[in-house]
């Protein structure tokens, strides 16, 4: 056979080209939108050849003492899933038989993972690892395996699992902080408990915070769909690389409704190294209440509105008062960084290590001044979450300002006061039936907005009970709760 010369060859592509532009131009168009759209098809498909291979399927179990008339379902996991997705407990069945004590259940959940390193290492969130008896793992392949929960860290709902296994395919992972809003990310996991699905969007926002999920919020919001059975699955770039982990939805239909929400994998990433060396998370800690400037307090405050973050409070003996810091102080600055919303600067002191120093632009009374703070441990609960500073640890609430996007959610738009974020079983909150999603009002007869307020109005109470007025949807009522001392 012969060779084709290369004059043969610029002839025949010369040819090509002009039989190509002689084509109408909205022929060219739709030609070159298609060959667009190949590409792109081509670009999901070597990305999903990547990456399903690590992906796993996670499946959990815990034994549940049923109560009399108990429902099965309404468990630990059937709470927190229902939980993080919908906003509510499961319906309890009609069929129940309230005076038969029931054998103990099996409560069985779902969700995903995917593996981080050749030895078995596991990244999935906490929700759906956390207080179970028994983890199963499945791969791709079929292999399963029984897991061990490394460590969980609920703050952040990151948790880290291994199984015994050895020259595993592995994920890497890229810098979540160069992430644009507009990027395509692809979203994989077991929804529903489907098997290795890939779903496909973009990065809708980044930043989330104030939802309520977590305590430290940092979301990235895309619309690459995530569903049940999402959870702990990886957010990935068109490298292949994980920019993320799957763990909410917004919803108000229970369905996916395109607004998915994801930890950023560098937070995911500093919280599994702590996981994995000792099984638990070490926080920093400043030492002060802090809030963001609104309108109304840039006005007051003769500032820029957006400006830094206002010191509510200091707390006595903390790092922040032996720095020198003052309630009022507006703090610009962390380590030469402008400050953005209250939420990204209590992330960053907390992945701050114990003992560092950092230095802290300030204004007060109109003048600027830098001041040193060395960073102090913030003391924890069994949990992980920072043990609390007053009697709501006794009353078993868990607390958050109210922003626009909470109103909205859980609808209490053009109401003030504290969002319920977590109320602790058998304590003193459940007890006088407060639920999450509730609104504190008022404490003894008081308006309050912030936690702050209300963690105040508890320490200064002088009585044996505490006076709340609390709106659940579209009810309030008072509820008096008694404190143990």
């Amino acid at each position: 056979m012969k060779m084709l010369t290369n004059k043969t060859l610029l002839f025949l592509l010369l040819t090509f080209t002009a039989a190509s532009l002689m084509l109408p131009p909205n022929v060219r168009a739709q030609e070159a939108g298609l060959e667009s759209l190949r590409q792109t098809g081509m670009a999901f498909r070597e990305v999903a050849k990547k990456v399903s291979p690590a992906v796993v399927f996670i499946k959990v179990e815990k034994e549940i003492k049923a109560q009399p008339g108990g429902n099965p379902l309404n468990s630990p996991l059937g709470d927190e899933f229902f939980r993080r997705f919908f906003g509510q407990p499961p319906q309890q069945y009609p069929h129940q038989q309230p005076q038969q004590q029931r054998p103990p259940q099996h409560a069985i959940g779902q969700g995903s993972g995917f593996i981080i390193s050749p030895d078995g290492y596991i990244m999935t969130n906490n929700h759906v690892v956390a207080g179970t008896d028994q983890v199963t793992v499945t791969l791709l392949d079929g292999r399963e395996y029984k897991a061990k929960v490394i460590g969980t860290d609920p703050p952040t709902d990151v948790a880290i699992i291994k199984i015994d296994e050895t020259d595993l395919p592995f994920l890497s992972f890229d810098d979540s902080d160069k992430l644009e809003v507009g990027d395509w990310v692809l979203a994989f996991g077991n929804p529903f408990g489907l098997s290795h699905t890939l779903t496909a969007g973009i990065v809708s926002a980044k930043g989330r915070s104030g939802m309520g999920l977590n305590e430290y919020e940092n979301f990235i919001q895309t619309d690459a769909a995530i569903n049940p059975g999402n959870s702990g699955g990886p957010l990935v770039d068109l490298d292949g690389k994980v920019v993320g982990m799957n763990t909410a939805i917004f919803s108000r239909s229970g369905g996916y409704m395109g607004i998915g929400f994801a930890i950023p994998i560098n937070m995911a990433q500093r919280i599994r190294e702590q996981l994995v060396k000792t099984g638990s998370v070490t926080r920093g800690r400043l030492g002060v209440m802090i809030q963001d400037m609104t309108p109304e307090l840039a006005e007051s405050f003769d500032l820029k509105h957006g400006e830094g973050i206002l010191i509510a409070q200091v707390i006595e003996n903390s790092p922040a008062a032996e720095a020198g810091l003052k309630q009022g102080d507006l703090i610009l600055q962390l380590d030469g960084q402008k400050v953005g919303k209250m939420a990204a600067f209590r992330n960053k002191i907390s992945f701050t290590p114990p003992g560092t120093k950092v230095k802290l632009l300030i204004r007060r009374d109109g003048k600027e001044q830098t001041l040193t703070a060395k960073i102090g441990t913030l003391e924890t609960d069994k949990n992980g979450r920072p043990a609390a500073t007053s009697k709501l640890s006794k009353l078993g609430l868990s607390l958050q300002e109210l922003t626009s996007d909470l109103a909205d959610k859980f609808g209490y738009t053009g109401q003030n006061g504290v969002l319920v974020t977590e109320v602790e079983p058998g304590s003193a909150a459940e007890h006088a039936g407060i639920k999450r999603g509730d609104l504190i009002q008022e404490v003894n007869r008081a308006e309050v907005k912030t936690p702050s307020e209300v963690r105040k109005a508890i320490e200064n109470n002088r009585r044996s009970s505490i006076l709340l007025l609390v709106r659940q949807g579209n009810a309030t009522r008072y509820l008096a709760l008694k404190l143990d001392e």
